[in-house]
């Protein structure tokens, strides 16, 4: 995904989704799904393989990116709930909204989009049941996106960390402002606090582990942005000093779209 990129490394423009299933003896619980119709039945086959009843699938934010799949998910897995916050289900409503599905999504990826959407229903709760283990759902407010959460499981010191924290990939900015961004990092801080053993990022380099690490990670690449956003002027200048900080992150397109929306001053 290039972006028109002024420049850049150009083996990693990519990016990468996980979703992340949790399994007891017999249920599952799915957390996201993906995005194009061949991706999501993937996913499918994959959750099939583990020969488990999947009961829910938990959206953890609205971006189509994210909840595409839930209608072939339900049509795969009968019976299955695909809940949300209701901060979720209403960006959710305007994601898979025809106009955003036509100008953005079809656009990024023309005919692979399935033709019909669902959107989650509100969970109602603050946690989910595994048999007998609790999910809690923590709300994280603006992060990437409004009303975004994780999953913290407890048992496992897991947290399935949605788009609130990445991966060695370049966080997707462009809806935030430095306001938010500020809260974004405030919120990391007290994740690191739960002293997660594993974190699962929603964007990741394959080739890194889901290490707890990446909770700070995240908060520091958060900073320095705003930092650097403070002592540059222009969209490629942002862009360059944070290349130079982080040369070898995946998606740089990301970046420079986080560039140009600092830059643009009211």
């Amino acid at each position: 995904m290039t972006r028109d990129l002024p420049y850049g490394p150009d083996d990693l423009l990519w990016v990468t989704n996980q979703a992340t299933l949790l399994m007891g003896e017999k249920d599952a619980v799915l957390v996201d799904t993906y995005v194009t119709i061949e991706q999501n039945q993937q996913l499918i086959d994959w959750v099939r393989s583990f020969g488990r009843r999947l009961t829910h699938v938990y959206v953890t934010h609205g971006h189509g990116d994210h909840l595409f799949g839930l209608a072939q998910i339900a049509e795969a897995f009968p019976g299955v709930r695909a809940v949300g916050t209701d901060a979720t289900v209403a960006t959710a409503k305007v994601q898979t909204g025809a106009d955003l599905v036509g100008s953005f999504w079809e656009r990024l990826f023309p005919g692979q989009i399935p033709a019909e959407l669902a959107v989650p229903e509100p969970l109602g709760d603050d946690h989910l049941e595994l048999e007998g283990q609790r999910l809690d759902i923590v709300e994280t407010g603006f992060t990437d996106t409004a009303g975004s959460t994780v999953v913290w499981v407890p048992e496992l010191r897991l947290i399935v960390g949605g788009d609130v924290v990445y991966n060695d990939a370049h966080p997707y900015l462009s809806e935030s402002t430095a306001a938010t961004r500020r809260e974004w990092a405030t919120t990391l801080d007290r994740l690191g606090e739960l002293d997660p053993a594993v974190v699962v990022a929603a964007h990741k380099n394959p080739e890194r582990a889901d290490d707890p690490r990446i909770v700070a990670e995240t908060a520091a690449y958060l900073r320095e942005f705003d930092l650097l956003d403070a002592d540059t002027a222009t969209a490629e200048e942002l862009y360059g000093a944070m290349l130079e900080r982080y040369p070898r992150r995946i998606n740089p397109g990301s970046l420079w779209g986080a560039a140009q929306r600092a830059k643009q001053r009211p």
